[in-house]
């Protein structure tokens, strides 16, 4: 991989965290905005219920953060776009799709089939 597509994916991922991040904050104000306790239990349970799918959301995007900054990481080491199991290039094509990739489509393919026979 050249500098100019390192520097292309580094502007991806920095781009995606800052959407990400902009989230967090928009999360934070609406839960405060929105703490208000309803006398109606139904509307309370309601009010409930959105915090919860939100505080998941967001707890699933703090993850991913963690990862694009351990991809970031990776680029800043000069050892982004390879392989974790089989140490072969990724792929642009791949990396275009999933900038947080760590696996060649064959690798992530078999750890799916794996996957799948010891979920079956």
């Amino acid at each position: 991989m050249n500098e100019a597509q390192r520097v292309h994916f580094k502007n991806i991922l920095l781009n995606w965290r800052n959407e990400l991040m902009e989230e967090v904050d928009r999360t934070v104000h609406h839960m405060q905005d929105e703490a208000a306790n309803p006398p109606d239990p139904a509307d309370r349970a309601t009010l409930e219920e959105e915090f919860s799918i939100e505080l998941r959301t967001r707890d699933r995007e703090r993850r991913l953060i963690k990862k694009i900054d351990s991809t970031i990481e990776l680029i800043a080491k000069d050892d982004y776009g390879f392989c974790d199991s089989c140490g072969v290039e990724i792929g642009i094509r791949r990396l275009e799709a999933r900038p947080t990739a760590n696996k060649c489509i064959d690798c992530k393919t078999l750890d799916e089939i794996k996957e799948k026979q010891l979920g079956a």
